[in-house]
């Protein structure tokens, strides 16, 4: 129903593939149940695309660069400016690359992604600490530290980042504003979403689209001349963007 289905809609997908589950089936295998339910149903498009949310952030890898890329775009539409990608900062004690910094209301910003390409691996605590280390390092250049992740974060992880006042924002957490629940309440959903190549999505991480919604902001030529993509593919890509969010 997050992804967009009706009330009526998530019933009848639920109907379907609960007949088909078994005792101890694991949850990737359900996934792919509902998945192909929602495919053989009509008119569900877009649902069948947005569902595909967490996988598609996944389609990232596998490096994490598109990552800080897409996170970097997410972070413009909280009115953050990004004032340097993966920058190389001397601290009192050693240099420092960082992943974004983010700057609002006059404030920097350090920001850790931590992108995983496989499903069910937690960010520990690990990732919180070397963080914190950071930043404690950097001081007095930065007000506040970030931490977005693709997974699940540990409880560790959680408990020290709150003891310490580091904000995480990852897969489920917080509740009621993590990666996913940002990301479904402003339709932010990622380019992948279109199911792109490896040559495309480089492409567009490079000239900063990584935004699904953003290739409308420009007509099929422009984009096509901006990245080497040829402008039926553009167009194609368009007017699934446009079934997906727009379909009324």
């Amino acid at each position: 129903m997050r992804a967009g289905a009706s009330r009526k809609t998530a019933k009848q997908i639920l109907k379907k593939v609960r007949a088909e589950v078994y005792h101890d089936m694991t949850s990737s295998d359900i996934y792919k149940k509902v998945l192909h339910a929602i495919s053989e149903e009509k008119g569900l498009r877009a649902l069948h695309q947005r569902y595909q949310l967490k996988d598609a952030i996944m389609r990232m890898g596998p490096a994490g660069f598109a990552f800080e890329n897409y996170i970097a775009s997410l972070l413009e539409y909280y009115e953050y400016q990004t004032v340097n990608i993966r920058a190389k900062i001397k601290g009192k004690c050693t240099l420092h690359e960082i992943d974004l910094i983010g700057m609002k209301d006059s404030k920097q910003f350090l920001i850790e992604c931590k992108y995983h390409s496989e499903h069910g691996v937690y960010t520990g605590l690990k990732v919180s600490l070397y963080t914190h280390a950071r930043f404690l390092d950097l001081q007095p250049k930065f007000s506040g530290e970030m931490i977005f992740c693709n997974t699940k974060v540990s409880s560790n992880a959680k408990r020290y980042a709150k003891c310490i006042g580091q904000q995480i924002f990852s897969w489920r957490y917080p509740a009621s504003n993590s990666l996913e629940r940002i990301i479904e309440k402003n339709n932010l959903y990622p380019i992948t979403i279109l199911n792109l190549s490896q040559r495309e999505l480089k492409i567009f991480s490079e000239s900063n689209i990584m935004i699904a919604k953003d290739l409308l902001r420009y007509d099929d030529k422009q984009i096509s001349q901006m990245t080497g993509i040829s402008t039926k593919r553009i167009s194609n890509m368009q007017k699934l963007i446009e079934q997906i969010f727009y379909p009324n």
